[in-house]
């Protein structure tokens, strides 16, 4: 989304799309592994858990492994991520290129600490605030500005969107794990305010999103394609509804794939309303 903005003001550059992409997709993939492995060390994942079995909780890979491919995984972040910087900004200021490389390091340790270490910010119901910032504020604000080199305040409700899309999938991931969570201390915002509250929640977040989605498009004064980046949302107020209807924690496990899929098609026909 922050690339296809820039892109209609001009500012496109293929390198840095290419380079945020691929330390994107690091950042994902170690916070996953992260997952799995904090969660195993700390017995979330148990014989209770409900959803996809795990990795270390399958058996087929130890925590010595988990552990390695999260140190490379890191290591190739890093990595993606000082070249990104560079391409970015080498004949620029030397303190754009500090607070890129504290924003690249704070989005490592971030996707490490959700459930790793001793203090795991989403064993203390913290999650929701982080998934909030990373994928969206500096995801969309921090792709537009590699390419733009400018601050548009404007740029935070798309970033809300997406931002407030993402945390909607983590609220209904811990609605549905909200019974084992609760058994194995893990004081997410689903379990610290209830099951019923959640529900009130999961509907603000999709509910804003959509007038951010809106708002984004007339203040930014986007071509009228950008409109059918509206579509997903009929899934996604579908998904409300049944949030509403359903009692039973463990049925919302086919609704994370529907909020994470049309979070990505919301983003991507907003992309191609852009360039069309």
């Amino acid at each position: 989304m922050g690339s296809s903005i820039a892109y209609y003001q001009n500012s496109f550059d293929f390198k840095i799309f290419v380079l945020t992409i691929i330390t994107t997709i690091l950042l994902q993939i170690l916070s996953n592994l992260a997952n799995d492995y904090g969660d195993a060390i700390k017995g979330t994942d148990n014989e209770n858990r409900v959803g996809p079995t795990r990795g270390i909780q399958s058996g087929k890979i130890t925590k010595q492994a988990m552990f390695k491919a999260i140190a490379i995984t890191s290591f190739f972040a890093l990595g993606t991520g000082l070249f990104l910087i560079y391409i970015s900004f080498y004949d620029y200021s030397f303190r754009l290129i500090l607070l890129y490389l504290f924003l690249g390091i704070s989005a490592i340790v971030a996707a490490i600490k959700y459930t790793m270490g001793k203090n795991p910010y989403g064993y203390s119901g913290l999650g929701d605030i982080f998934v909030f910032l990373f994928f969206g504020i500096v995801g969309v604000v921090g792709s537009y500005f590699l390419y733009t080199k400018e601050i548009n305040l404007l740029l935070l409700l798309p970033a809300s969107c997406i931002g407030l899309l993402s945390t909607a999938v983590l609220n209904m991931n811990n609605m549905r794990d909200i019974e084992n969570d609760r058994a194995s201390n893990k004081n997410t915002l689903v379990v610290k305010i209830g099951f019923e509250k959640a529900k009130i929640y999961h509907s603000f977040l999709i509910i804003t999103a959509s007038i951010c989605l809106l708002a984004s498009i007339y203040f930014l004064q986007l071509p009228n394609l950008t409109l059918l980046s509206f579509l997903p949302f009929i899934l996604l107020y579908q998904n409300v509804v049944f949030t509403w209807k359903n009692k039973t924690p463990k049925e919302f496990d086919p609704e994370l794939k529907k909020i994470a899929l049309s979070t990505f098609a919301i983003a991507l026909l907003f992309a191609i309303g852009i360039i069309i």
